[in-house]
């Protein structure tokens, strides 16, 4: 697989409000050819909101974005012919049978891999001439990411996209997701939050925090080199500084004494003695950085 330096997304300075409420907050983000990126955040975080702004749903307030290096409100349509996007709600035609839903969009695509489409229709179990109104919500939610891959997009965007599947077809959607990268170096935002799905697929987490990205960084790296560091403020303090941490997060406990989300670069941190340094998870992570 080769892959492309260019950026896949740049976004700049990116503010949007909604009256006098501020959602996203002079965010930058970049975004690389083959990178899967966790996005993460909590409810109201404004994930849905950035991603609908990086695809160029949203009119910008301030800031830019750029995809493969347009301005997006003016993306050309070849270039937007090489995005896939998974809505949290899809807006299916209902009236309309699967195959003839695919049909249509088929029809909007110089790129369409049919090979791959009856596969997924096959191997999912969703009727091709059955109305979508009559399908399962899983069904249909199957249905909108056949949608989303079959033209082979070079960036993805799947914003809750496994929310109404159950286990076996999260599974089988996320082996999917893992082929198309590995084979095409497509650029993949997820934004879900059911953590051990990330834990399988991403290479990336992004941690969305009053209006910005925080932290973005490798995930295996982030669970290596990060530590959560409790003890008196100042013995945590001291360590810190003693190993040249970077402090993610920190918060206080009772009097005088606090917790600390630390990451060395150079790898894990050592104990010391009067603190607890415990490893974390993703679930950790997520509490701390969310």
């Amino acid at each position: 697989m080769t892959v492309n330096n260019a950026p896949t997304a740049e976004l700049r300075a990116l503010s949007l409000a909604y009256g006098a409420l501020p959602v996203l907050k002079n965010l930058d983000w970049t975004l690389f050819p083959g990178q899967v990126v966790g996005l993460l955040g909590r409810n109201a975080a404004g994930k849905t909101t950035l991603l609908e702004s990086l695809l160029g749903l949203r009119d910008l307030q301030h800031g830019t974005v750029k995809l493969f290096g347009q301005p997006v409100e003016k993306l050309d349509d070849t270039q937007r012919a090489r995005i896939g996007y998974v809505p949290q709600r899809s807006d299916l035609f209902e009236a309309f049978t699967a195959d003839q839903l695919l049909g249509y969009f088929r029809s909007f695509y110089t790129r369409w891999n049919t090979a791959k489409v009856e596969g997924l229709l096959s191997r999912w179990e969703i009727p091709p001439n059955t109305p979508v109104a009559k399908l399962s919500g899983g069904q249909q939610q199957r249905l909108s990411i056949i949608r989303a891959l079959a033209h082979e997009p070079d960036l993805l965007v799947l914003d809750e996209p496994v929310a109404s599947l159950d286990p076996a077809g999260r599974r089988d959607f996320l082996r999917e997701l893992v082929d198309q990268v590995l084979d095409r170096g497509t650029t993949v935002v997820l934004s879900t939050h059911i953590l051990s799905d990330l834990e399988r697929v991403a290479f990336d987490v992004a941690f969305m925090r009053d209006g910005r990205i925080g932290v973005q960084a490798p995930l295996d790296d982030l669970l290596d080199q990060t530590r959560l560091v409790s003890g008196a403020t100042a013995d945590v303090r001291q360590y810190v500084q003693q190993h040249q941490a970077e402090v993610l997060h920190q918060r206080p406990l009772e009097t005088g004494r606090e917790t600390a989300l630390v990451r060395l670069a150079n790898g894990p941190l050592a104990e010391a003695p009067g603190l607890d340094v415990a490893p974390v998870n993703l679930e950790a992570l997520f509490l701390e950085l969310a």
